[in-house]
Parts: C-alpha cells; sequence; structure tokens
C-alpha cells in the first residue's frame, strides 16, 4: 500500500513533469488532470484499490515525461496569447 508521503511524492512528481511541457495548452492541461484525478481519488479506503490507483499515477508519470521531452522537441516557435506579456 502506497503510504501518504509516496502519493504525495507522486503528486508533486506529476506537477513538476505538468510544468516542462512548453505549450500553455498543454501544461495547463495536464496540471488540471494531475489535480482532478488526485480529487477524484482522495475519497479511496479499500487498500487494493489505492495501490491500484497509486500504479496507474506511476505510469501516468512516466507517459507525461515521454510526452513532455516529444513535445519540446517540436515546439511551437510561437507564444500562446496566454504567454504574452502585456507592455
Amino acid at each position: 500500500m502506497a503510504l501518504r508521503a509516496e502519493v504525495l511524492s507522486l503528486f508533486r512528481s506529476l506537477l513538476r513533469t505538468a510544468a516542462k511541457f512548453s505549450d500553455y495548452n498543454i501544461r495547463e492541461y495536464a496540471k488540471r488532470r494531475v489535480i482532478d484525478g488526485f480529487l477524484d481519488n482522495r475519497g479511496l479506503t479499500d487498500p487494493s484499490s489505492i495501490a491500484a490507483a497509486f500504479a496507474d499515477g506511476k505510469s501516468q508519470l512516466e507517459v507525461a515525461k515521454r510526452q513532455a521531452v516529444v513535445y519540446s522537441l517540436y515546439a511551437p516557435r510561437i507564444k500562446s496569447v496566454m504567454e504574452v506579456e502585456s507592455p
């Protein structure tokens, strides 16, 4: 069973990985999905379902890391309107 510290570490790792996406829309989507996923699983009490959710989170972390690298290779040269600093 995953300890609370391990779950929090996974949460922080997923958020850090989401912040590595160069595209604003993808970065915000990944961040929203991480937060929503953890909120959805907050009420889990069964040890087997907790372990399954933790394992799924670990696999999603690996996918997100790979995707962040791929997206950084093909990053758009123009920033999103949300990222442009106003004078």
